[in-house]
């Protein structure tokens, strides 16, 4: 591996700085939320004194959620914070009690704040609004890109005086979202033109198909120091193929399952757990709906199980707005969790079913960590793929439903009865495939970590395994 040299000279971690690339700068999905809370508490276990920048455009939330994370904001030039301000009031509360009232604060500051930008753009373009809200705007130049804020570029500042730039798993590098594709991509690249370490960890990366962004990734991820992905099956080689060498590239399993092994119960539950998602990525008919609730409320109520709705993703509320309507009706089903309930909150209201019944990602990821087999639907490659990786991680444990198909209600029924029936045999390979990731995981961390010049572990024993037994016993 090329080796680097920091430009931060840190002292046990007082003057180390990690640069945390998100993916999810909203904050609105707690799959994401998961991955960044694992990544949060393991730095600062390595590096107490270190500063933890996350790219995100909630900072006060951010705070709520990751206390000892300093937001780092691309629409402000992202600078490393000076001050406090309201994050840390937040972070005192945390996000279900902040959460709330910071929503309202933001949405009464956005409306002048927008109006000021669309001003300033008119201005630049010479009387022309382009209609963008500021952040993607498909006329900035290459060389723009890869300039620092205070340069004239869209480059966060803080990025200059990074000892390490960390980009966290999710599913972002993908045609489906370009844009944040393509601002990962221009940050790592930046990083490695000026020579500050590099790492990518739990990434789920593709499918990308189209030509531009593969041009891009064969120019960066090459160069990126070490790629840890959360699936064998696609990743590896898209990799290959993009020119990175296979000592760069280790599999790990999703950094999530961490938290979601965490919370895991010492007997399996009784409930079925639901989550259906419905978007332009993971498209599903009004008829389709309407056949999937039928089949649902017909196995819980023929296994005498009640319903518990898993809403993993508020954008939009586009979670709720399509798993709700599936449980109408029926006589046992658990409230939903709030709009800013914890990952970990939600995983723990995983815990209390005996199969899951989901479309999202990171709620089957959730529920085989705590060994709970999982039926998994899908209506795209995209999903296709996800599933599909994330049932080989696990072996076992994971049907794949494709929602198409005149019989696709026979094979959703019969699913989901096999998956109650083997439940109880499926739990302690679940549980022992969650233990393998995560060590998988720790030491990939570590890996990464140890590109930063001058690190010094601070802890006796810097990669400890899952604790065992069972942590939780309700």
């Amino acid at each position: 591996m090329e080796n680097r040299e920091s430009r931060a000279t840190p002292v046990g971690g007082s003057n180390i700085r990690v640069l945390v690339e998100n993916g999810e700068y909203w904050l609105n999905n707690k799959g994401d939320l998961a991955i960044l809370n694992v990544t949060v508490r393991r730095i600062a276990e390595r590096w107490p004194n270190a500063a933890i920048g996350v790219l995100t455009d909630r900072s006060s939330l951010l705070k709520a959620y990751e206390p000892n994370a300093e937001p780092i904001r691309y629409q402000r030039g992202g600078d490393w914070p000076r001050r406090r301000g309201w994050g840390g009031l937040a972070g005192r509360f945390g996000p279900e009690a902040a959460g709330p009232l910071l929503r309202g604060w933001e949405a009464a500051a956005a409306a002048p704040a927008s109006v000021v930008r669309r001003a300033r753009r008119v201005l630049l373009r010479g009387g022309e609004d382009d209609g963008t809200n500021g952040e993607s705007d498909a006329r900035t130049t290459n060389s723009e890109r890869l300039l620092l804020s205070r340069d004239g570029g869209r480059l966060p500042n803080a990025i200059d005086g990074a000892s390490l730039v960390l980009a966290i798993g999710g599913g972002y590098l993908t045609d489906i979202d370009r844009f944040q594709t393509e601002r990962t991509l221009d940050l790592l690249e930046y990083a490695t033109n000026h020579r500050i370490p590099t790492a990518m960890v739990g990434q789920g990366i593709g499918p990308i198909h189209d030509h531009g962004v593969l041009e891009h990734a064969a120019r960066v991820l090459p160069r990126v120091d070490f790629i840890a992905l959360r699936e064998g099956l696609r990743g590896p080689e898209l990799l290959h193929s993009l020119g990175v060498l296979p000592e760069r590239v280790v599999v790990t399993g999703d950094d999530a399952v961490e938290l979601g092994y965490s919370t895991r119960r010492r007997d399996l539950g009784t409930d079925i757990g639901v989550c259906l998602r419905v978007a332009e990525y993971s498209p599903v008919g009004d008829e389709m709906q309407k056949v999937l609730g039928r089949v649902i409320r017909d196995v819980a109520a023929e296994s005498d199980a009640g319903l518990v709705p898993l809403i993993v993703s508020e954008h939009d509320s586009e979670d709720r707005r399509s798993t709700m309507p599936l449980l109408a009706g029926f006589p046992d089903v658990v409230p939903p969790l709030g709009r800013f309930a914890s990952a970990r909150s939600l995983s723990r209201r995983i815990g209390r079913c005996r199969i899951i019944v989901t479309g999202a990602y990171h709620v089957a990821v959730f529920a085989l960590s705590q060994g709970i087999p999982v039926v998994g639907l899908s209506t795209s490659r995209y999903y296709d793929d996800k599933f599909e990786g994330l049932a080989a991680m696990f072996d076992a444990g994971l049907e794949l439903v494709r929602l198409d198909g005149e019989d696709f209600d026979d094979r959703l029924r019969r699913a989901m009865r096999s998956t109650w029936l083997r439940a109880p045999e499926l739990r302690a390979g679940l549980l022992g495939r969650a233990v393998n990731q995560i060590e998988a995981s720790r030491a990939a961390f570590d890996r990464a970590a140890q590109l930063v010049k001058g690190d010094i572990t601070t802890r006796s024993n810097s990669n400890p395994g899952p604790t065992w037994p069972p942590t939780s016993s309700t």
